[in-house]
Parts: C-alpha cells; sequence; structure tokens
C-alpha cells in the first residue's frame, strides 16, 4: 500500500509544482484566451487559403475577359461569330435550331 501512496504522492508533487502549473496556465491562455489565440489563428488561416483560391478565379477570369476583348477588337466575323453562338443573332434568310441534350 505504501508503494502506491509513494507513487500518488510523487504524481501529485509532480502535477501541483508550481513550474508545471504555471506552464498549463500559460498555454491555456494562449490557446482559448489571447488576442491572437490558436482557434483564431486556424480561423484567419483558412480564410487567407480561401482568399488565395478566389484571388486564383479571378485572375483566370481576367485572364480570359481580356483575350475575349482581344478577339473582338480584331475583326468583325469575330464580333458576328459570338453573336451567332452567344445571344444566337441570325440573318434575315436563316433559321435557328437549337438541340438541348436530355439530362441523366
Amino acid at each position: 500500500m505504501s508503494e502506491i501512496e509513494n507513487k500518488a504522492g510523487k504524481l501529485k508533487s509532480i502535477f501541483f509544482n508550481k513550474y508545471v502549473i504555471t506552464v498549463f496556465i500559460f498555454a491555456v491562455v494562449i490557446v482559448f484566451f489571447d488576442d491572437y489565440n490558436l482557434i483564431s489563428y486556424f480561423k484567419t488561416s483558412k480564410k487567407i487559403k480561401d482568399l488565395d483560391e478566389q484571388i486564383e478565379y479571378y485572375q483566370k477570369e481576367i485572364k480570359s475577359n481580356k483575350q475575349k476583348i482581344s478577339e473582338l477588337k480584331a475583326g468583325g466575323k469575330n464580333i458576328e461569330k459570338i453573336a451567332r453562338q452567344k445571344y444566337l443573332f441570325k440573318k434575315d434568310n436563316e433559321d435557328i435550331f437549337i438541340i438541348q441534350e436530355k439530362e441523366k
């Protein structure tokens, strides 16, 4: 019985040591209560990642739109092609047939 009490006493003295308690309190404050705690750090890093993905998406869109603008500035045939494909414009003597595939 004395061995168990002796081990319990050692554990008690380790856990109630002033340095261990100080480190534990410091860790709790850093993790939960500080202005720059770990929880807000991870939330902020997730937001940064999402914003970086949005930046990449919009840079691709800008590049695509610049290419379309340059095509439109190139000449009348490109304008006619886009008008026919996208806005379904037609000449007076033409008929347009729209074919849609069934969704599965």
